[in-house]
């Protein structure tokens, strides 16, 4: 899936280039180092990388706040509402925030919901994520030793309709997690937390 998804977004880059000279492909740190990684350029390309700052990778994102009860739509907001601090949902305890991303559909995930849990008052992100249920078993491996935490850190359950896993995890038990970061910034490490998990679990099974 990834690195399908990955084979795409470079052939798409290079063709949209209005030049065959010298291309260049302007990627966030986690995608240039897999493509590094993976080497996924074509050989006969000269291209060159220029690194965006993480702050814009959800520029464009879609963003909602919602009733948790009813799912209801309260608002839709811009990229600025990411400027908040996280503590907003502890103040908001009715709403979740949704995300979509052109780069979270990279990793197989269509949008990020994120809230407060009402019961241990930590911060719960639920998504749905496109891996088939073959995977079950690095998947879990990967949530065991990479949540730090108290149990229960995440629940994993795999939705035979649509056909991908239903996950939700806790936020605080994440690597980076700080309770005085920004929306933007608890995005930020639930992206690459998720990409550095497809990247690994596809792996297992290569």
């Amino acid at each position: 899936m990834l690195k399908k998804q990955m084979e795409k977004y470079i052939t798409s880059a290079i063709e949209n280039q209005p030049t065959n000279e010298e291309l260049t492909l302007v990627l966030f740190k986690e995608e240039k180092d897999y493509i590094k990684r993976n080497h996924l350029l074509p050989e006969n390309k000269n291209i060159t990388f220029l690194e965006k700052d993480s702050s814009l990778r959800f520029q464009e994102a879609y963003i909602e706040r919602s009733d948790k009860e009813t799912e209801e739509l309260i608002a839709e907001e811009g990229p600025s509402f990411l400027t908040q601090p996280l503590k907003y949902l502890n103040n908001n305890q009715k709403e979740f925030v949704y995300l979509e991303s052109n780069w979270f559909d990279l990793t197989g995930v269509d949008g990020v919901s994120l809230e407060v849990d009402d019961v241990f008052m930590t911060y719960s992100v639920l998504l749905g994520l496109k891996l088939q249920k073959k995977y079950e078993l690095p998947l879990k491996a990967f949530l065991d030793q990479h949540l730090n935490g108290e149990v229960p850190k995440y629940s994993l359950m795999f939705n035979q309709n649509d056909g991908l896993w239903d996950v939700n995890f806790t936020l605080n038990y994440v690597e980076g997690f700080n309770k005085d970061m920004s929306m933007e910034e608890a995005y930020t490490i639930i992206h690459r937390f998720i990409f550095n998990l497809v990247e690994v679990v596809e792996d297992a099974k290569a």
